[in-house]
């Protein structure tokens, strides 16, 4: 009976994900049916001829526009929702996350950095800019354990969100000198800054597609030890588990996915918290439902927020880490206040 509830409860998440990624779509200046938006998508990837009733100008924006910034918020919304859901279990800490422990911030100095100099690495080309927020990520969560850990050995929601949140603010001012020193490129800086999915292209999507997929694969082989370092270092290694070692192997995987997808859209906070919360509400602590529907709900949560950012003011576009943040910042005091309330 349980196991048919967790169907019904997958199956109908993986619809409402659908759902908004059509409408993600569809909807814009130009409404588009889904029906159209379907035959041009099988068209293209199937190498067909389109109907002769859609123009050129409408296959443009769905194939070009529309679909690789729905495609790209879906897998930045999936990658911060995994980073969330690993920080929060492997630490023990349900208002831990890639945000409020400063991780995207120091991503965002090191991305900076690399639009103001105009930094390339030759081999890499286009992968420059998301190794170089995986490194500034990596740095930055390293700095933020270890000295948490100085201060509280215990690491209690206190220390580690206060300190975290102390560090992002310093990291925030350097962020803020650089573009202050940067006349020349502060627009695109400030623009990045925001957080958007616009102008977004095919290949945006498929570098972070790679990075994506790439620590996914890796991540799922740990959901046991994720189930298990949920009660402790000292009961994981009572059972065999190597926890030191997976814990920094998932820490480098949780920057990776921050710091790509602080690389190609600024900053975005709040749903590297929310995810993990609400799908550990609906389907348990199990890790092995846990990261895959986070993930999935983390992708269609930051699609929805990105369709609003594009349609509640007409003519205009917010920055969806605004709207991510509205949500967001009453959630996070939620849950801080609640669990003091436990105690």
């Amino acid at each position: 009976m349980k196991t048919m509830k967790t169907k019904i409860k997958i199956f109908i998440s993986i619809l409402s994900s659908i759902i908004v990624l059509v409408l993600g779509v569809a909807i814009g200046s130009v409404y588009v049916e889904p029906l159209k938006i379907l035959t041009i998508i099988f068209g293209k990837i199937l190498s067909q001829p389109i109907s002769a009733d859609l123009n050129e100008n409408l296959i443009s924006i769905i194939w070009d526009i529309r679909l690789p910034r729905v495609l790209a918020a879906f897998l930045v919304g999936g990658a911060l929702a995994a980073s969330g859901t690993v920080m929060q279990s492997i630490l023990k800490n349900p208002l831990a996350s890639s945000y409020t422990l400063g991780v995207s911030s120091g991503a965002s100095v090191g991305v900076g950095l690399v639009l103001i100099t105009g930094f390339s690495i030759p081999v890499l080309g286009n992968f420059t800019l998301p190794l170089i927020g995986l490194l500034s990520g990596l740095i930055t969560v390293y700095l933020v354990i270890t000295i948490t850990a100085q201060i509280d050995r215990n690491m209690g929601n206190t220390t580690i969100i206060l300190f975290g949140m102390n560090f992002s603010l310093f990291i925030n001012a350097v962020t803020t000198l650089i573009m202050a020193l940067s006349r020349e490129t502060l627009p695109r800086l400030i623009y990045w800054q925001m957080g958007s999915f616009a102008l977004k292209s095919w290949l945006d999507v498929k570098i972070l597609a790679v990075i994506f997929v790439g620590c996914y694969l890796i991540l799922i082989r740990y959901t046991n030890e994720l189930d298990i370092m949920t009660f402790g270092e000292e009961q994981a290694l009572a059972i065999g588990v190597e926890a030191k070692k997976v814990k920094w192997i998932l820490l480098i995987l949780s920057a990776a996915l921050t710091g790509s997808a602080v690389a190609f859209t600024g900053v975005i906070g709040f749903i590297d918290l929310i995810a993990p919360h609400v799908v550990r509400k609906i389907f348990g602590s199990s890790h092995k439902l846990v990261v895959p529907i986070s993930i999935l709900f983390g992708g269609t949560f930051m699609v929805a927020c990105d369709l609003v950012a594009r349609i509640l003011v007409s003519n205009s576009e917010l920055p969806v880490g605004a709207v991510t943040a509205l949500i967001g910042a009453p959630f996070f005091a939620y849950v801080y206040f609640k669990n003091r309330k436990v105690r």
